[in-house]
Formats: C-alpha cells, sequence, structure tokens
C-alpha cells in the first residue's frame, strides 16, 4: 500500500479506537477528489471543540510519535498536533471546533485505497472550501483540479461555508477569483 494511504490508516485506526470525530483534508481527500498529486503528509481535522483540546492532544500522543519535543503545547497554542506514523509519514492533526469543521466531518465520506481500507475524507465541496480559505498557489491549483474532475458540484454548500469564513478575514478577492472558476 501507498505509505501516505499507510500512514492514514494507521491515523484513522487510532482515531476510531479512541472514538474520535474526524475526516482526512489537504493532498490526501485531492487524491480522491482533484487532480493527483505527489503529497508528503497526511492532513486531519480532528474534532475537539473549544476547552477539552488537551484530552484529544493526550489521547493521540498515546499512539504516535512526536515531531517536535513540545507537541502538546505547540498544538495548545497553534491547534495542529505535528505527529509522525511508524513509517515517518508526517501526520498534520487540525484541532477543529469551528462549525465548519464540524459539518465538514459529518459530511465525509469513504474512500476506498486499497482491499479492505476506506479512509474517511472530507466531500469535495468541503475540500474546495478548505483550499480556498488556505488560499497558497497549490491550493488554488488543487481548486481547479477539483472543478474539473467533480461534475455536480453543490455550490449552495460551497458558498454557505466559504462567504463567512472569508468575512472573518475580510477577504473579497478569494470569492471573485472562485466565482470564475465556478461559472467560466
Amino acid at each position: 500500500m501507498n505509505p501516505i494511504f499507510a500512514a492514514a490508516n494507521e491515523l484513522q485506526v487510532a482515531c476510531g479506537a479512541a472514538g474520535l470525530k474526524f475526516c482526512f483534508i489537504g493532498g490526501l481527500a485531492v487524491q480522491r477528489w482533484g487532480e493527483p498529486r505527489m503529497t508528503r503528509d497526511v492532513d486531519m481535522t480532528l474534532l475537539t471543540g473549544f476547552g477539552g483540546e488537551e484530552h484529544f492532544i493526550d489521547e493521540m500522543l498515546h499512539f504516535f510519535s512526536c515531531r517536535l519535543p513540545d507537541a502538546k503545547e505547540f498544538a495548545l497554542r497553534n491547534r495542529v498536533l505535528l505527529l509522525k506514523a511508524k513509517n515517518g509519514v508526517p501526520l498534520d492533526v487540525s484541532l477543529g471546533a469551528m462549525p465548519f469543521e464540524e459539518r465538514s466531518i459529518e459530511r465525509s465520506s469513504a474512500f476506498q485505497v486499497g482491499p479492505g481500507v476506506a479512509l474517511q475524507t472530507c466531500s469535495a465541496e468541503d475540500l474546495i472550501v478548505h483550499k480556498v480559505f488556505a488560499g497558497r498557489d497549490k491550493d488554488w491549483e488543487d481548486v481547479r483540479g477539483i472543478i474539473g474532475r467533480q461534475h455536480g458540484l453543490d455550490t449552495n454548500v460551497i458558498w454557505d461555508e466559504l462567504l463567512p469564513l472569508l468575512e472573518l478575514r475580510e477577504d473579497t478577492a478569494s470569492e471573485a477569483r472562485l466565482r470564475k472558476l465556478l461559472d467560466p
């Protein structure tokens, strides 16, 4: 099995054993919904809410080694836990608490990556929201790939989730850029 998928499966099994709510985002979800590209890590949103993050961090530290000596403190400050799978693949676990993240996890579904292995990834629409909000050049390339491969996207979900997030950071340029891609 591909090392990224193997690392993601290891993370998914650990979350399942602990009864945690999560979904994969980032490059792994792009493999499902967009133009497949190389990715070096696994990105996940783990639903923690606000205030109880330490319990979730401790749960993950029970299963995985850290990439930083102060991983727990870093995660509490930055809302991302930097771990490493047994095969060495970096795992970036975002501590999700926003309503969008909760709904994204609820809308997630299984992506078959191998015999008996299905990874829980966010929807194509939610991946677009994640990517537009991140806003890096590679994220916009991913958005173009998702739009090119996925016909029948629910644009109402995209706009309902994305516009409030863009409002928070007073970003009007990303909305205009995405509208051009969705409505050529």
